[in-house]
């Protein structure tokens, strides 16, 4: 399923951050503040292997990228979806979420750590503006 994101709120899709809310055990959220890249319709985020909330998009893939407008916090993206996780071995995407960063996503990894890329297909998205 194909899901549109619209043209008004089409630029906060180059934001520079984005909140992730993933289901831990209990069924209660964990946000965490991430990088991310959108592309191909999707939103990605590169993560490390070791971390919850890789851990929980793997057991229970349900989740949410709230993306705020930091001009105007009035204004939003939350993009619901399912994650998809697989395993970035060569860092390739990982070099590409780094490069709009201006950082090396090996930095944050420790010793054994691996990369995957969590990609979420998209069910719902909803564009808010309480100003208009």
């Amino acid at each position: 399923m194909s899901i549109d994101f619209p043209d008004t709120h089409r630029d906060l899709l180059d934001a520079k951050f984005a909140t992730l809310a993933t289901l831990g055990k209990d069924g209660g959220p964990q946000l965490t503040e991430v990088w991310f890249l959108f592309e191909d319709g999707q939103a990605k985020v590169s993560l490390n292997d070791s971390r919850l909330k890789t851990k929980n998009l793997v057991a229970r893939p349900r989740c949410s990228l709230f993306i705020l407008d930091l001009a105007n916090p009035f204004r939003y993206l939350d993009v619901r979806g399912t994650a998809r996780v697989e395993p970035d071995a060569d860092y390739a995407f990982a070099v590409r979420v780094g490069a709009k960063y201006g950082a090396d996503l090996r930095d944050h990894d420790g010793p054994g750590d691996k990369r995957v890329v969590a990609t979420i297909e998209p069910t719902n998205v909803f564009a808010v503006d309480m100003n208009a």
